[in-house]
């Protein structure tokens, strides 16, 4: 079990006039309203500073995301925050507590199943889905970025990039939380249940921090658990003739023989 011990503000470091203040630890609070740091004001401080996301330590070649929108419309609910990179990257957000055991289970399967629901998106179904979550009917999504990062230039390119990563199913899931403490062999029956999505999830704990009441507040990202590659057996039927990347079995017509291997439709559903 790994704890934030509390940080400390130190200023004046150094001279007679030093000053030493231990920081206290903000509780976020159920439900979208309600107390000073609600999930509605996560989502927004998302929304407004995406920085505070530790990305790049999950996937370097997303660290420069730009928040697209908030409670993105999917056939399974709202997604909290929606990022995407110049790069075509696509990261799905989902800010919520990480108290309840059973809302952990929850919350999991809820954002996978938004990613499964982006999966089955052109990049025109997405286009229109952020214009609804924005107000903004008619909108460009390339625009966005463009307005965000006047080096972005080639929006061919990132058209096909998002429209690959929406076929693919290829994302960043966050789940960002305070409390976090499961670890990533914990969710592996809701991964396995997504086999056909490419995505990455990652638990993210934002632990919240006040030395006075001047209103200012310590962000302390942390990088809990994310999911490893997973190797799975994956089996392909081409004109009566089957794929199959996997170890065949020692009595195989194929023993001796490791790595990818081609047998006929016969000797598949015999074995």
């Amino acid at each position: 079990m790994r704890a934030h011990a509390a940080p400390l503000a130190v200023s004046g470091f150094g001279t007679d006039g030093q000053l030493c203040r231990r920081l206290e630890q903000q509780q976020l609070t159920a439900g979208r309203g309600g107390g000073a740091y609600s999930e509605s004001w996560l989502q927004a401080l998302i929304d407004q500073h995406p920085a505070v996301l530790p990305i790049e330590e999950i996937e370097p070649g997303l660290a420069d995301a730009i928040s697209i929108c908030r409670e993105l419309p999917t056939p399974s609910g709202f997604a909290d925050n929606l990022l995407i990179s110049p790069n075509g990257g696509i990261v799905i957000v989902e800010a919520k507590l990480w108290r309840n055991p059973q809302a952990r289970r929850e919350v999991v399967g809820q954002i996978l199943d938004y990613a499964k629901d982006l999966a089955r998106w052109s990049y025109e179904d997405l286009e229109r889905a952020i214009g609804i979550a924005r107000g903004e009917r008619g909108l460009r999504l390339f625009d966005l970025l463009r307005a965000a990062d006047p080096a972005v230039d080639d929006e061919a390119a990132f058209i096909d990039a998002v429209s690959r990563n929406l076929r693919l199913g290829r994302f960043l899931c966050l789940i960002v939380g305070d409390g976090i403490q499961e670890s990533a062999e914990q969710l592996t029956d809701f991964l396995q249940r997504h086999v056909g999505l490419h995505f990455t999830l990652s638990l993210v704990e934002l632990s919240l921090w006040r030395a006075d009441d001047s209103g200012t507040v310590l962000v302390l990202p942390r990088v809990i658990a994310r999911t490893v590659q997973i190797e799975r057996a994956v089996v392909r039927l081409e004109s009566g003739v089957t794929a199959v990347a996997a170890l065949a079995p020692d009595n195989s017509p194929t023993r001796g023989v490791s790595g990818p291997t081609t047998i006929t439709e016969q000797q598949f559903y015999s074995s």
